[in-house]
């Protein structure tokens, strides 16, 4: 609750009064000191801190075990599957993840992300609000959109705009009728930067790296670690499915973290990562080649 709401620049009294109970009350909330966890609060508690569908089911989950009433529909799109069997496949996964010591999260070809665990927020707890590309909403969205990517992705550009690129272009030719795919497509067209990035950048890529250096299985990346002590680290991307994740169109994706590579430079843990007027990528060969 707490993160949620400073995610949203609110305070204990703006929530308070977005509740309409006292400020000890919510404070009493956040601590979890309440008698008892009825609908009526938790439904009030997910409108006050804007919270999607997704979201509401894990806040359900957590409070009192079980998925909110079938009568509340927020306003964004439902990523979780209809199936009771596949819901209680992901709460159990959602257990087998927070296991892991390495940031671990579940995506679908659009890269909208389904489920995250606590490594995985802590990695980009520095990361500011953004309406449309933050990480734990859609990953790809945040590699190429988000002004803070770069302070936790280090290399930002060649090493995750790039490769990511391609691996949405493959994509996007697969499913050309896919609206959240296009609706990232349009965004990339309306930066000249970025289109010329995708336009002509990742093809002399490619050609030059080749196909398979788009993959992102066993592609090893270079992250800022959270703890600003440990700075760059290692991370080695190990992409897998199984059964039941395939069925939901799922593949977990793991950052697994070696050892620290040096000091942390920029911005220390809880300050400000540098602000960018929008991506602008250098990955694009000069007219001659």
């Amino acid at each position: 609750m707490r993160q949620r709401r400073e995610e949203l620049g609110l305070s204990q009294e703006d929530l308070a009064a977005r509740l309409r109970i006292s400020v000890r009350a919510y404070g009493n909330w956040e601590r979890g000191l309440v008698k008892e966890w009825t609908d009526r609060k938790l439904l009030a508690l997910a409108e006050a801190l804007e919270m999607s569908e997704r979201q509401c089911f894990w806040l359900f989950r957590v409070m009192v075990d079980r998925d909110p009433p079938s009568t509340w529909r927020a306003a964004a799109d439902n990523r979780l599957p209809e199936d009771p069997a596949q819901r209680d496949y992901l709460v159990d996964y959602a257990a087998l993840m927070e296991a892991v010591p390495y940031p671990s999260f579940l995506v679908d070809h659009r890269w909208d992300v389904a489920l995250t665990n606590s490594a995985f927020d802590r990695l980009f707890q520095s990361v500011r609000p953004h309406p449309t590309a933050l990480p734990d909403d859609n990953f790809l969205r945040f590699v190429l959109f988000h002004p803070d990517a770069a302070a936790v992705l280090e290399d930002h550009e060649p090493a995750w705009c790039v490769p990511l690129m391609a691996q949405f272009a493959n994509a996007l030719e697969a499913t050309p009728e896919d609206e959240g795919l296009r609706s990232i497509r349009q965004e990339i067209a309306r930066d000249p930067f970025m289109e010329a990035a995708y336009r002509y950048g990742v093809p002399h890529w490619l050609k030059t790296h080749g196909s398979e250096a788009a993959e992102r299985d066993g592609a090893v990346r270079t992250v800022r670690h959270w703890d600003p002590q440990a700075g760059l680290v290692r991370c080695r991307i190990v992409a897998e499915s199984s059964r039941m994740l395939d069925a939901m169109g799922l593949t977990r994706i793991t950052l697994v973290l070696s050892a620290p590579q040096g000091p942390a430079a920029g911005p220390a843990r809880g300050g400000s990562a540098p602000h960018r007027q929008g991506p602008r990528l250098r990955a694009v060969p000069s007219m001659g080649d």
